[in-house]
C-alpha cells in the first residue's frame, strides 16, 4: 500500500521538474486565470446593463456571437500559451512511459468528445452565455454528454489539458491543469446559481402571465 510519505515524495519529484525561471509558465498561468474572469464579468454586465446588445443596435444575437468569437479566440490563445509553456519545461521520464502516453491519448479523446458534443447539443448561444443576453433555451439539455458528466465543457477542457501534459511528459503541465480545474470550480460556483436564477425568473414570469390570463 502506498503511504502518504510516498505520495508526497512523488509529488516533490514532479515539482523538481518544474522550471520556475521560465516566464512562459507564468504567462500561461495568468491566461488560464483571466479567461473565465473575463467572460463572467462581461456576461454579467451584459445581463444587467445590455452593454453588448446596445453596441450591436439592440440585437442580442449578433452581440452574443461577437462574445462567442472573443471567448473562442481567447481560448485558442490560452491553449497556445499553455503549449508554449510546457514546451519550455523539462519532461519527467515516468510521464513518457507507454502507460502515461496511453492515458494521455484516452484523456484527449474523451475530453474532445465532451467538449464537441456539449457544444453541438447547446449550440453557439447555449454554449457561449446566450442566456445572459436573454436567449434562453426552451428546455434543459439532458442527453449526452450531460447525462454522463456535469459541466462537460469544463470537464472535457480539463481532460484535454491533462492529456496534453501527459503526452508531452511535462509535470509543469499537470500543475497548470490543477489551476485550470480550480479556476473552473470557482467559475461554476458563480455561474450555476446565476444561470439557474435566470431560468427561475422566466418561469416566475410565465406563471404570472398565466394567472393574469
Amino acid at each position: 500500500m502506498t503511504s502518504v510519505g510516498d505520495v508526497l515524495s512523488q509529488v516533490g519529484d514532479l515539482v523538481n521538474y518544474v522550471d520556475l525561471g521560465k516566464q512562459s509558465l507564468f504567462v500561461s498561468a495568468a491566461s488560464i486565470a483571466f479567461n473565465p474572469l473575463f467572460w463572467n464579468i462581461v456576461a454579467r454586465q451584459e445581463y444587467h446593463n445590455k452593454i453588448l446588445t446596445r453596441l450591436f443596435g439592440g440585437r442580442p444575437y449578433p452581440a452574443c456571437y461577437a462574445l462567442a468569437a472573443t471567448i473562442f479566440s481567447l481560448g485558442m490563445l490560452r491553449d497556445y500559451l499553455f503549449k508554449t509553456a510546457i514546451t519550455d519545461q523539462p519532461s519527467h521520464p515516468v510521464l513518457l512511459s507507454p502507460y502515461s502516453q496511453a492515458a494521455g491519448w484516452i484523456l484527449l479523446f474523451y475530453g474532445n468528445l465532451f467538449v464537441i458534443s456539449s457544444t453541438w447539443m447547446l449550440g453557439i448561444t447555449g454554449t457561449f452565455l446566450g442566456d445572459y443576453f436573454g436567449i434562453l433555451m426552451d428546455e434543459m439539455v439532458t442527453g449526452f454528454p450531460f447525462n454522463v458528466v456535469g459541466a462537460p465543457m469544463y470537464v472535457g477542457s480539463s481532460m484535454n489539458f491533462l492529456g496534453t501534459s501527459l503526452l508531452y511528459g511535462k509535470p509543469a503541465g499537470i500543475f497548470l491543469t490543477i489551476e485550470v480545474i480550480l479556476v473552473y470550480l470557482v467559475a461554476l460556483r458563480y455561474e450555476d446559481p446565476f444561470t439557474a436564477e435566470i431560468y427561475a425568473k422566466r418561469e416566475r414570469e410565465r406563471q404570472a402571465g398565466k394567472k393574469e390570463n
